[in-house]
């Protein structure tokens, strides 16, 4: 297997420069002409901001505003970050040893840096806040999902740990808080077929062969709402949002379904009530059992009250 490519810039709030290989075949005079056309999104100016400041480089070092265009080059930068509204809650360390990180994220932090949440990131805080700048998440959660995210801090391990997500060899567990029906039959496994398009925000259930499967259980019920676990047998997006809503009671809080809601990105009431309680498998090093359980609970299951506010 051939070895990464070191980038020629350092790491800045914990993110590796962005990379750019140049096209072997193109007519651009120079790398800056390329630029340009290459990055519709970013201000010829500030490119040549960049190169007078020589905050673009190549294996060689900064790179000159009229240096010609090398075919099968490639150049390094650091992008201009969004910004970014603070998100007012702190990750909880579930485990730490030399080689995995198990953190508690809380409700509106993203796992990995994505579109206009890059330091408010789990991935970014963590890197900053322990000094673990080759940390890597081995699974995700959704930006409004609490609970269980494993990371590995051995850069030469993580391919292990991220194949047992990959193959689902990772026995997980949620809980949410939904309506109570006292019509529904649970214990009951839901299956369906998820389906997800690229740049549209929600997923949907369609007919055809099943490709997603998730069961449902009732733990206790009171005031009218349900406290339930959700054991996911697939990992398709939004599996337990969407298996939830079709069952016909939604979890609490959710902004996508039924419908889309436009949540304003610093409203951080009302959370989406689904957590990620249990994370456990076979360790693919040690060969001993993990288990790791959450230290959170919903609120809206403790505090009513204050999570309806």
């Amino acid at each position: 297997m051939r070895r990464r490519q070191k980038p020629p810039l350092p790491k800045r709030h914990g993110l590796d420069p962005a990379r750019l290989r140049l096209p072997e075949e193109g007519s651009w005079a120079t790398i800056r002409d390329h630029l340009v056309e290459r990055l519709p999104r970013v201000p010829a100016a500030r490119i040549d901001e960049l190169l007078a400041a020589g905050a673009i480089v190549d294996l060689n070092g900064p790179i000159a505003p009229d240096a010609p265009y090398l075919p099968g080059g490639a150049v390094w930068f650091h992008r201009d970050l969004p910004q970014e509204t603070a998100v007012p809650f702190e990750i909880a360390i579930v485990h730490r040893d030399d080689t995995l990180l198990v953190v508690d994220k809380p409700h509106f932090l993203s796992t990995i840096p994505r579109g206009q949440h890059i330091l408010q990131t789990a991935l970014v805080r963590l890197r900053r806040e322990l000094d673990l700048p080759d940390l890597i998440p081995a699974h995700r959660l959704d930006r409004a999902t609490a609970g269980l995210v494993l990371f590995v801090i051995d850069p030469a391990r993580r391919g292990a740990y991220q194949t047992l997500f990959h193959r689902r060899r990772v026995y997980k567990r949620y809980e949410a808080i939904a309506r109570y029906d006292p019509a529904l039959a649970l214990p009951c496994t839901v299956r369906s077929r998820i389906v997800k398009e690229r740049h549209v925000i929600r997923a949907f259930e369609v007919a055809g062969e099943p490709n997603a499967e998730t069961l449902v259980e009732l733990l206790e019920h009171r005031d009218g709402l349900g406290r339930y676990r959700l054991t996911p047998h697939t990992g398709r997006t939004h599996q337990l949002r969407l298996h939830m809503n079709g069952l016909g009671i939604p979890i609490l809080g959710d902004d996508f379904y039924p419908e889309l809601t436009d949540r304003a990105v610093d409203d951080f009431t009302r959370p989406l009530q689904l957590l990620a309680t249990t994370l456990e498998f076979t360790d693919p090093i040690t060969r001993e059992p993990r288990r790791f359980t959450t230290t959170r609970s919903l609120q809206a299951w403790t505090d009513p009250a204050g999570w309806a506010r």
